[in-house]
């Protein structure tokens, strides 16, 4: 199978990175160590908060945030239903159970009123999730969550690097969750962190990645004497690897060189689509600097099946795109359990589309994706090319 010539992502790697992984093989200690503690100061110091914990993805990193906050059988927590899986399944993994709320349509990012709407006694905690990087209202939702005694953990699995009023991600709420995964903006093939001012926080988010062990391996290990080691609480397995953290560290390094980078795409992308009467760019709110881990348009006029007739135009001239974020509401494993609509959710979902973006992504080749996707949009818009059911037959248009 012949790979697209134009990629939807690529991670940008090169010989620091490789130094730093065969510096920690050749050292010994791969697994959870010093290279974990460094680039846990390293995410610490960019957020500007007193702790960051790294996990094995930012899905557990979501799963224990909830467990520190208490979320419990019988609790309640408030999720966007347009987002990955994960944000809900971490919920019912904390014992909880997900309501999904509606978004805004232009920036996919949970509806204020729509959440406010939802909250009932049970409700415990919400998760806000910035959207393919894009901030959400974190103030708004704050003062939300204060006057009805909830929690507000930040969902920030794309958002490293984004910034909101002046300050980076990161450093505003209790508890925010990252990812390190290849679509990420800093990868280090798979990983997460949490950061926090909470000590007691950071704490038992240590414990708890360590099966509850009450004494760190590095400390065992630099001992002079025998230590006994305590499992005062049921833990997980959800440790990062030292060979992880030396590439994160390397990768934080270029944060700044690949945000503005991203942002240059982006603003190609806005000035070439400008116009268009079949094509919206993303909006980016006032107060914010968005890092741009992924690029979405909105295809108006279309449904479900319009949008992946262009995708598959695109893919046949070498280009690959990915569809609008799902909607975890329709998918069987929640759809089955609590059937309900969001309408304004399923529309963005539906009708949206990524576009590639990576850090050497050509002025040519971009070029190449608009005019592409200009051509496919206005096929299949004129109904020149017929478009193929969706997997279900149903859902929104914009």
């Amino acid at each position: 199978m012949t790979a697209p010539r134009i990629p939807i992502m690529r991670p940008i790697m090169g010989e620091p990175e490789w130094r730093a992984v065969k510096e920690v093989i050749e050292s010994g200690w791969v697994t959870q160590g010093p290279k974990v503690a460094e680039f846990e100061h390293a995410m610490a110091t960019l957020c500007g908060t007193r702790h960051a914990v790294a996990l094995s993805s930012c899905t557990t990193a979501l799963h224990l945030a909830l467990v520190c906050a208490g979320v419990g059988a019988g609790d309640e927590v408030v999720v966007p239903s347009m987002s990955y899986i994960a944000t809900a399944n971490v919920v019912v993994h904390a014992g909880g159970r997900p309501v999904f709320a509606e978004v805004e349509p232009d920036t996919f990012n949970l509806d204020l009123e729509d959440v406010r709407r939802r909250i009932t006694p049970r409700t415990k905690a919400i998760l806000l999730v910035h959207q393919l990087g894009l901030p959400a209202h974190i103030e708004a939702f704050h003062a939300l969550g204060d006057k009805h005694g909830l929690t507000i953990i930040e969902d920030a699995a794309c958002a490293i690097g984004s910034r909101y009023r002046g300050r980076p991600i990161g450093g505003h709420s209790e508890m925010v969750a990252f990812s390190f995964h290849p679509r990420k903006v800093v990868t280090t093939g798979d990983g997460g962190m949490i950061t926090t001012d909470s000590d007691a926080h950071a704490e038992r988010l240590r414990l708890l990645r360590h099966h509850g062990m009450s004494v760190a391996d590095t400390v065992r290990h630099g001992s002079t004497r025998v230590m006994r080691e305590e499992y005062n609480e049921v833990g997980y397995n959800y440790r990062m690897t030292d060979i992880q953290a030396a590439v994160g560290i390397e990768q934080l390094k270029r944060l700044a060189e690949m945000v503005e980078r991203r942002q240059l795409v982006a603003r190609r992308y806005d000035a070439a689509l400008a116009g268009h009467d079949r094509i919206s760019t993303p909006r980016v709110p006032e107060g914010v600097e968005w890092n741009v881990q992924s690029y979405a348009v909105r295809l108006r006029g279309f449904d479900a099946e319009k949008r992946d007739a262009v995708m598959q135009l695109l893919l046949d001239n070498g280009i690959a795109s990915r569809p609008g974020v799902m909607v975890a509401h329709r998918e069987p494993a929640y759809a089955r359990k609590q059937p309900i609509q969001l309408p304004v959710s399923e529309a963005a979902s539906d009708c949206s589309l990524i576009l590639p973006l990576y850090h050497d992504l050509t002025e040519k080749e971009q070029s190449e994706v608009v005019d592409e996707l200009r051509r496919a949009v206005d096929a299949i818009g004129k109904g020149l090319i017929p478009s193929a059911p969706s997997r279900d037959g149903k859902g929104g248009s914009c």
